[in-house]
């Protein structure tokens, strides 16, 4: 009579890691909620601004300025930074806030792994999300304008699917930030806040900068990589997709940061 050997159980790898993370972003009723948040807010923005689309139109064109159609359906982007940015707060600071975070690490030791899965996680959401509102308020803006007898653009137009896709990819690379101020911070005001100094306060505070700092206000995230966003260059101004790619490699040396510290810290 032998005895009876049970076979080991299968060690967890990076994908139960995001498994695992994927259960706990649609089981939390506040990730809803923002998503929601987040299409109504910024297609609301996008049906109040495109009120005085006419107005806006006469104003363009008497100071001598290209009407791009398609920046204009997509300037709700900056209210959507702010609500996208929260949603990847959260994605870290809320277990610190509930103190679940414990129980993530008792699950998963390897605290890279854990921090990677949340990385990916949210790159996911945010790229659908974003991309999702981008064409949604495209499409919205578009069909407003063309209500009012305004100029308005379709994807097929020169430049414009590249527009709107890259309102989607700054979008996403905003989220991708918050998730590295939450784990930098641990705690979701306080990353906010940052978030907020970071795409709102400098570029606000251009004119009270020196001369010579001024024209690095073209490269900040918020001012150069949103310029993916125009379909009419800007003379003078630098490449916006060299600029998002700039954003990118930032996003990515904070998430770098966040790694090294998360691995170091006690929890």
């Amino acid at each position: 009579m032998s005895a009876r050997v049970d076979a080991p159980a299968p060690r967890a790898g990076f994908a139960h890691a995001v498994g695992a993370e994927w259960v706990k972003f649609r089981s939390l009723r506040s990730t809803w909620a923002t998503l929601a948040g987040l299409f109504a807010v910024a297609l609301g923005v996008t049906a109040l601004s495109m009120g005085s689309a006419r107005e806006l139109h006469a104003e363009t064109l008497a100071g001598g300025d290209v009407w791009d159609p398609t920046n204009v359906s997509l300037t709700s982007y900056l209210v959507a930074q702010l609500v996208i940015g929260v949603l990847g707060i959260l994605v870290v600071t809320s277990e610190y806030a509930t103190g679940l975070i414990q129980t993530s690490l008792a699950a998963t030791p390897a605290r890279a792994r854990l921090l990677g899965a949340k990385v990916v996680l949210a790159a996911a959401v945010s790229l659908v999300a974003g991309q999702a509102l981008a064409f949604a308020a495209f499409s919205l803006g578009q069909l407003l304008l063309r209500a009012q007898d305004v100029p308005s653009a379709s994807l097929g137009d020169p430049g414009v699917l590249a527009a709107v896709t890259g309102g989607g990819l700054y979008l996403a690379a905003i989220a991708l930030l918050s998730v590295g101020l939450g784990a930098l911070l641990r705690a979701t005001a306080g990353a906010l806040a940052t978030l907020v100094g970071i795409v709102f306060l400098v570029p606000a505070m251009a004119g009270l900068l020196p001369s010579w700092l001024q024209g690095l206000v073209h490269y900040w995230p918020s001012t150069g990589a949103a310029a993916v966003m125009a379909v009419a260059p800007v003379p003078g101004e630098p490449d916006p997709w060299l600029n998002l790619g700039g954003l990118y490699l930032g996003v990515a040396a904070v998430l770098a940061a966040a790694v090294v510290v998360f691995r170091r810290r006690d929890v």
